[in-house]
């Protein structure tokens, strides 16, 4: 039996396989070795990268926060597109729609997860981590914890659709 999560994560699977993606191209860049992918599957988690542990506190952020760039930058693209006929002219077509479930799907998996936030909420509390990088990462962490709570009350599901239809809204005021 399908749980509510698992049943949004079936229905807004191309973020998952995006999110991971994400992870894994940002394992590769920092040169953080990857060991196993699983981009989709109907099990908690519906996803997941399983790394190697990173030696830089650089590659940690990076591959945490990796998700909540590309997911942002592809949902916006994908239904900007889309959503100027359906937001400026009230008209559009099955593609028009398809582009923006697209990207809103892929933008509302933008959020790291819990335990992005835990992995670098350790380096925080390391005494080998230096003040200034504390300093940075802790809003960072603040942030991925609200975004992951706040999925509880569809935060997600909101910022997906700011990301894929606000964004070419304000966009098209600005441009006009």
């Amino acid at each position: 039996m399908l749980i509510p999560g698992q049943i949004i994560s079936l229905a807004t699977f191309p973020g998952v396989i995006v999110h991971e993606m994400a992870h894994q191209f940002f394992c590769r860049i920092s040169r953080v070795a990857v060991f196993d992918v699983c981009y989709f599957r109907f099990a908690n988690p519906c996803g997941y990268v399983v790394h190697e542990e990173p030696k830089k506190v650089y590659q940690h952020v990076l591959i945490s926060i990796g998700p909540f760039i590309i997911n942002t930058i592809l949902g916006a693209l994908i239904a900007m597109s889309a959503a100027i006929p359906v937001l400026r002219f009230n008209s559009g077509d099955f593609l028009d729609f398809f582009l923006i479930w697209l990207g809103i799907s892929i933008a509302m998996h933008a959020f790291p997860s819990r335990g992005d936030a835990n992995n670098i909420w350790e380096l925080i509390k390391s005494n080998e981590t230096n003040w200034l990088t504390k300093i940075i990462c802790f809003p960072i962490v603040v942030l991925i914890y609200i975004g992951a709570l706040g999925s509880v009350v569809w935060l997600d599901l909101l910022y997906g659709m700011a990301v894929a239809l606000l964004i070419p809204n304000l966009l098209l005021k600005i441009l006009a």
